[in-house]
């Protein structure tokens, strides 16, 4: 079970976006307080529907974020989405 206060809900999820494009432009952030899969999907769910957003790969253990793009993304955008999923953006 997932301890962080974010209310995940600790649902299985795929870490990785197969349909990410890889020709666009990859970018990695760190997120701080992902603890299980719920807690990627629920931040991959919430990056996806940020415009220009081809392809999100969450790691857990290490925290890292790395979102694939059409275009170059706004870090505030970024940040904003990361936020509503109940984490914190580091950096």
């Amino acid at each position: 079970m997932c301890t962080n206060e974010s209310s995940c809900g600790c649902a299985p999820a795929a870490a990785a976006d197969a349909a990410a494009s890889a020709t666009g432009t990859r970018t990695t952030y760190t997120v701080a307080g992902m603890t299980c899969g719920g807690c990627a999907a629920s931040v991959s769910r919430k990056l996806r529907a940020v415009a220009g957003v081809a392809g999100v790969e969450v790691d857990v253990a290490s925290g890292a974020v790395t979102v694939t793009s059409d275009t170059t993304l706004e870090t505030a955008d970024v940040r904003s989405a990361v936020e509503q999923a109940g984490y914190r953006l580091v950096g």
